[in-house]
């Protein structure tokens, strides 16, 4: 009892040897994942179950594949994003310069962009890092830790598989042996119990003369001889594989402990990696990133209603600066009506009566339309504005292109042109148009060579005369 007893701790720790094929678990973990009862009995070992540590190998390659692969589409994720934020400040700066915002929160806005330009950059860097740091370290690592061969497959897969089986084969052929003795052994006793069976059925038979009986006899006593003849052989053969099974423990043993070795480099490599991605990927802790916030809130502090009010009132509300009319002699030059292009080639501080303003009035003047980009790019009329197209004391149509104070603005008669050329207005007040687009003259051309129109969309502007021809 005490043999089968250690034959059977012996059979559950090759069963635990064996135990590597069986479903993935955690380490420190019992083979067998499913609890036995009392009175069941371990799995018996088999021939050829390492086939789970040596597939392990092949896993490693395949997982930093996986993770190069993880951290490539995140470095992509990384590139659009920091695309993306670059596009929407570059859209909205220009939407706020030529939008109606001005002074320091104008200013405070614009620092929102600056904001997305600056973090998109750090997400470039986030990129460069996953790629260039990252990315090629693993790929680095798995071709100096897995080598392929020509016939196919890597070298530390078929060293380990080599391993095993040298380690397994001198088992596995006592263990052959076992199976075979104990196939002959269950065999016998079978025999013997059908020949004791056919003995006793034969006493109650009367046909049966006693040579029939003595056959039968006969084979019940050869019988048991071969059962204790099997056993015997089935007893000295278990006894042979329990000789053997110490060192077949022992080498298979070594061999896993160098599987083991080569998945603790993978599994640290893996740890190292990682900790490194989640460094690049926090930006919490770097300080550049900080600073973007830190600029961004004092930006957006020094925004300051009440200079902006004092300044738009300065430059487009009582406080700006007027030129009113005064009382001016006749001349004969003065009598002539200027141009509309005449108008434009003059000073900002043209006024009514033909005086310009003084250097140090347009000096004032440019000073305070610095304060906002916007100011430069500005097309609504604005109710104080001393620019000519809405100066409260010119009077205009509702197109802004006509002076009741010129002589010259009398009616024309329509007509259509063609343009040969295209055309980009320069001006607010100018059309924009291309070749072969028909428009329609409303007034002739001046003595700068310009005419004034009207498109088919009911726009009215100038236009180089020598840019349309006269439809026939």
């Amino acid at each position: 009892m005490g043999a089968r007893g250690s034959r059977a701790g012996a059979s559950w720790v090759g069963g635990s040897w064996f135990g590597w094929s069986r479903a993935k678990q955690g380490p420190s973990r019992p083979t067998s994942t499913r609890r036995r009862g009392d009175g069941e009995s371990p799995p018996p070992p088999k021939v050829g179950n390492y086939k789970r540590t040596v597939k392990r190998i092949d896993d490693g390659h395949r997982l930093c594949s996986d993770l190069m692969n993880c951290i490539h589409e995140r470095a992509r994720i990384e590139k659009t994003y920091a695309q993306q934020l670059t596009e929407w400040a570059k859209r909205w700066k220009q939407l706020v310069e030529k939008g109606p915002q001005y002074g320091t929160v104008e200013k405070a806005w614009h620092a929102v962009m600056s904001e997305a330009e600056k973090v998109s950059e750090l997400h470039l860097d986030i990129k460069s890092a996953l790629m260039n740091e990252d990315f090629e370290k693993i790929k680095n690592w798995q071709k100096e830790a897995f080598h392929k061969q020509m016939m196919g497959g890597f070298k530390e897969t078929k060293e380990a598989e080599d391993g095993y089986r040298k380690a397994q084969k001198p088992w596995a052929k006592k263990l052959k042996e076992v199976e075979a003795a104990k196939k002959a052994y269950h065999a016998a006793c079978k025999e013997e119990k059908l020949a004791i069976s056919r003995e006793m059925n034969s006493k109650a038979d009367p046909a049966l003369n006693p040579e029939q009986l003595k056959k039968l006899q006969d084979k019940v006593e050869k019988s048991k001889q071969d059962v204790l003849k099997t056993k015997e052989k089935y007893e000295k053969s278990l006894k042979d594989l329990d000789h053997v099974t110490p060192q077949y423990m022992e080498n298979m043993e070594q061999v896993f402990e160098q599987c083991q070795q080569f998945e603790e480099k993978r599994l640290r490599f893996f740890r190292e990696v990682l900790l490194e991605v989640q460094k690049h990927l926090d930006l919490s802790n770097d300080v550049s990133y900080k600073n973007i916030y830190r600029e961004l809130e004092q930006n957006i502090k020094t925004a300051d209603a009440i200079e902006d009010l004092r300044w738009f009132r300065a430059n487009h509300g009582p406080g700006m600066s007027m030129n009113w009319p005064q009382f001016e002699e006749w001349s004969a030059d003065f009598n002539r009506t200027l141009s509309k292009r005449e108008k434009k080639k003059a000073s900002d501080g043209v006024t009514l009566t033909g005086v310009n303003q003084t250097g140090d009035q347009a000096l004032q003047h440019t000073k305070h339309s610095s304060v906002s980009s916007s100011e430069k790019n500005q097309s609504y009329p604005t109710e104080w504005s001393d620019e000519e197209s809405s100066n409260p004391f010119s009077s205009t149509d509702a197109n802004g292109d006509t002076n009741p104070f010129d002589e010259d603005a009398s009616p024309a008669m329509e007509v259509r042109v063609r343009a040969l050329y295209d055309y980009e207005g320069q001006e607010h007040d100018e059309l924009s148009f291309k070749a072969g687009d028909e428009l329609t003259k409303t007034e002739d051309e001046d003595e700068q060579g310009w005419c004034k129109g009207r498109l088919d969309n009911g726009q009215v502007g100038l236009y180089p005369a020598n840019y349309v021809e006269a439809i026939q």
